[in-house]
């Protein structure tokens, strides 16, 4: 958080929370009440003060009032820079994947350290790249089909290359994402 929003919520510690004013799509975009955030300023002051709790409910901190963030899919939306650098909508760079899920959509879930992060989609070609099937599985093509047909829960056949390290791609329906990563999507007051 920055330091301006830490004087703040010493301050005024007890502001209401707000609930269903902020929104995040798949793609990253922000949006308040329903209109599309396009100001520089404030989306760079959202990326700075964007935080979950121990809930796994994302919220931005403005000030002294957090806002509960809805989650169209993910909290965090990956994408690979110029230099090859993985970094979410808040320009942090991921250093570590613990985990790769793939939707019955062909969706593509990583588990960071940041959070749980989509991949966006012109980056999935940077996904392609990293997966393997399995000895027996066929080509990728056909062994992605049949990880995506796959039930929840069911191995994938896949694995996935970053950094040195290589990890099997788990099936999981798009339901089972906030379970299986600990996050919410759609926080309440009941909630807390």
């Amino acid at each position: 958080m920055e330091a301006w929003v830490e004087r703040a919520l010493a301050k005024w510690p007890n502001v209401p929370h707000l609930y269903g004013w902020v929104h995040l799509d798949r793609k990253g975009q922000w949006s308040l009440k329903g209109e599309r955030v396009d100001r520089p300023k404030l989306v760079d002051m959202i990326r700075h003060n964007y935080a979950a709790d121990d809930r796994g409910c994302w919220y931005f901190q403005n000030g002294p009032q957090r806002g509960y963030v809805s989650l169209e899919y993910t909290p965090l939306v990956a994408r690979v820079d110029p230099d090859g650098r993985l970094r979410v909508q808040t320009d942090q760079t991921v250093r570590a994947i613990r985990r790769v899920l793939l939707d019955a959509d062909g969706s593509i879930v990583l588990d960071t350290e940041l959070g749980a992060a989509t991949v966006d989609g012109p980056d999935l070609d940077w996904v392609l790249a990293g997966l393997t099937p399995a000895a027996g599985e066929g080509d990728l093509e056909t062994a992605l089909e049949r990880a995506m047909a796959a039930g929840d829960g069911q191995p994938s056949g896949l694995t996935f290359s970053w950094n040195e390290q290589t990890l099997d791609v788990e099936r999981a329906d798009a339901a089972s994402m906030p379970t299986l990563l600990g996050f919410v999507r759609d926080p309440q007051p009941d909630d807390a």
